[in-house]
């Protein structure tokens, strides 16, 4: 039964932390943060368990193309011979939880639990599969950044919407994040012909590719964001350098030898990644109790008249 436990990556569980600057965000604009505990325990179990009945999926329907990866070959998929009979159980005994659980946060939160479910399936499960398609593969996996943003926000309070600027910026931000694994995993594997036995979209991807997509999403990030921060704090335009500087130094990950990037839940190992996040969210927390009148000059729609 440990192969069978070993697809449901629990240790994956640990990108659930990205709710997390979410609730504080949704508790801070709505103030409705008051007795929401469970609702964030239950929403962190919820997401957990949805991710590991799509993980169960992804390595069951990816197994005859992981035997070409370097790495993964070894994943009990693979090598187990696993059962079908219970790999679906197990698939089908996660989802059921997360929506158990879901169901007793809130609506929304159970409607964004479903989706995410969804989203498994369209990404692995054919006809569709979506991760043998070029860009559409890192879109429709990242999405599931926006989902946990959601998810987030509906712990805190159902009764709003969040902003839709921000959850854009979560997807790009998941966008890139996805594009750079590619690129890490595409430069390991170093030959083309295998990559593409691996990854279909491989085919149609080249590394140069790959990281001006990476790029791209960056950028989107990045705007999206600004665009959330002017429009509800402008003091915060000031963290914009600082994640400009998370993206590349994210980038220059990717180039180091089986990089992290390649195993996101094991990033936690980059100390230096780690304390430049720590310091961006002390820096992000700060500016937003932090008054800078001067910087209203930014919200005028006025021609600023020179003077005689």
């Amino acid at each position: 039964m440990i192969a069978y436990l070993k697809i449901a990556r629990f240790d994956h569980w640990i990108k659930q932390l990205f709710i997390l600057p979410v609730v504080w965000l949704a508790w801070v604009m709505t103030g409705s943060g008051s007795n929401s505990f469970p609702r964030i325990f239950l929403g962190l179990v919820a997401t957990s368990l949805a991710a590991s009945a799509n993980y169960v999926i992804n390595e069951w329907l990816d197994a005859e193309f992981d035997k070409y990866h370097p790495v993964k070959r070894t994943r009990p998929a693979v090598t187990e011979g696993l059962n079908a009979g219970i790999v679906y159980t197990e698939y089908a005994c996660f989802l059921v939880a997360s929506l158990i659980v879901a169901f007793f946060i809130n609506r929304p939160t159970f409607i964004t639990i479903a989706i995410l479910l969804v989203m498994g399936i369209l990404y692995n499960v054919k006809p569709m599969r979506t991760k043998d398609i070029p860009y559409l593969d890192v879109l429709s996996e990242s999405v599931n950044n926006a989902l946990r943003f959601a998810i987030g926000w509906f712990c805190i309070t159902p009764a709003f919407y969040p902003p839709l600027s921000f959850v854009m910026g979560y997807w790009m931000v998941g966008a890139f994040l996805m594009a750079s694994k590619r690129f890490a995993e595409y430069r390991m594997i170093g030959n083309p012909a295998q990559a593409k036995l691996y990854r279909k979209s491989f085919g149609m991807y080249t590394e140069i590719r790959l990281l001006l997509s990476a790029i791209f999403y960056g950028f989107l990030a990045v705007f999206f964001c600004g665009v959330f921060l002017i429009k509800y704090r402008i003091e915060l335009l000031l963290v914009i350098p600082a994640i400009c500087g998370l993206f590349c130094y994210y980038l220059s990950i990717c180039y180091k030898p089986d990089s992290a990037a390649q195993k996101p839940e094991k990033l936690f190992r980059e100390k230096g990644l780690m304390l430049y996040v720590v310091v961006l969210i002390v820096l992000f927390v700060a500016l937003y109790y932090i008054r800078i009148p001067g910087l209203d000059m930014f919200l005028r729609t006025d021609l600023v008249g020179i003077g005689p």
